[in-house]
């Protein structure tokens, strides 16, 4: 396309283009707050909660090449509940007790080949107008299946335990994988996940590659629902999600998956597989 200022005008060009002349206006409307609160959440767990709103900023421009002010980081910082904590010796003390335990991680370079051989979870934000809401989801390495999902508004351990609970009565896990979260390394949950024997790994600390599977359908999620549907309150978004989950599941083909959809891969080897079904597997890095 020629520039605005040009003799040729807009619609001149559109019609030898051969395109509408609406398209040439289009701009992708994106959340950037949503992509930059994950991006804050991310570094902020990989620093064990101690960076503050001028470190993030400032991990924010070295690592990711995102220019943002410190006052944006600190506004976001605000709605998502979050502040730096800095080491006393008495915080140290209760950490070196034990106050959670942290696990090995377990995947890699596993050979990953049926359903409910592993499982992963995590969650993310979406901004809506002034707040921020928080949407976990638990999923089937193998077959991208989406087990459980919940949306909360609060970060409170009490939503991702629910949604555990209600997978858990699906079918058991050989390993099930989080990040060091304090809402997956609460008690609770990990008592819920040990007994039912569930081998338990967690991603090294400000490696978010170990979670790769659930970064996928996060981008999804963002790209086909958020950003597309733009929901404006609670209701709608509640909507959004509640028609994306099955729609994802039992419809949507995926090209990992020799496009399959989710639901068919799952359900086919849930209860009988062979070795390697089908042939495909996964090797995680």
């Amino acid at each position: 396309m020629l520039e605005i200022s040009h003799d040729i005008s807009i619609r001149k060009q559109a019609a030898l283009l051969n395109i509408t002349r609406s398209s040439l206006y289009y701009r992708p409307m994106i959340d950037h707050d949503s992509e930059l609160a994950n991006l804050i959440q991310e570094i902020y767990l990989s620093s064990s909660c101690r960076y503050g709103y001028r470190k993030i900023t400032a991990a924010l421009r070295q690592n990711y090449e995102e220019i943002v002010n410190h006052k944006k980081v600190l506004g976001l910082m605000k709605a998502m509940n979050i502040q730096g904590l800095y080491p006393k010796k008495r915080i140290n003390r209760n950490l070196k007790e034990g106050s959670h335990k942290v696990y090995p991680y377990l995947l890699e370079g596993l050979l990953i080949y049926r359903p409910n051989q592993v499982w992963a979870t995590d969650i993310t934000y979406i901004r809506l107008g002034n707040i921020f809401l928080y949407f976990i989801a638990i999923i089937d390495l193998y077959s991208r299946y989406i087990i459980g999902y919940q949306l909360s508004h609060s970060l409170e351990a009490d939503f991702c335990i629910t949604t555990l609970k209600n997978a858990l009565s699906i079918a058991i896990p050989e390993i099930f994988n989080t990040d060091q979260g304090v809402q997956f390394t609460s008690h609770a949950f990990i008592d819920e996940l040990e007994a039912f024997d569930v081998k338990i790994s967690m991603d090294h600390k400000g490696r978010c590659f170990d979670n790769i599977f659930v970064e996928r359908l996060w981008r999804t999620l963002k790209q086909e629902v958020v950003y597309f549907y733009r929901p404006e309150t609670i209701r709608d978004l509640e909507k959004c999600l509640d028609d994306f989950v099955p729609w994802y599941n039992d419809h949507r083909l995926h090209q990992a998956l020799h496009y399959k959809t989710p639901a068919t891969l799952y359900a086919t080897h849930s209860k009988q597989y062979s070795a390697i079904p089908d042939g495909r597997n996964i090797k995680t890095a």
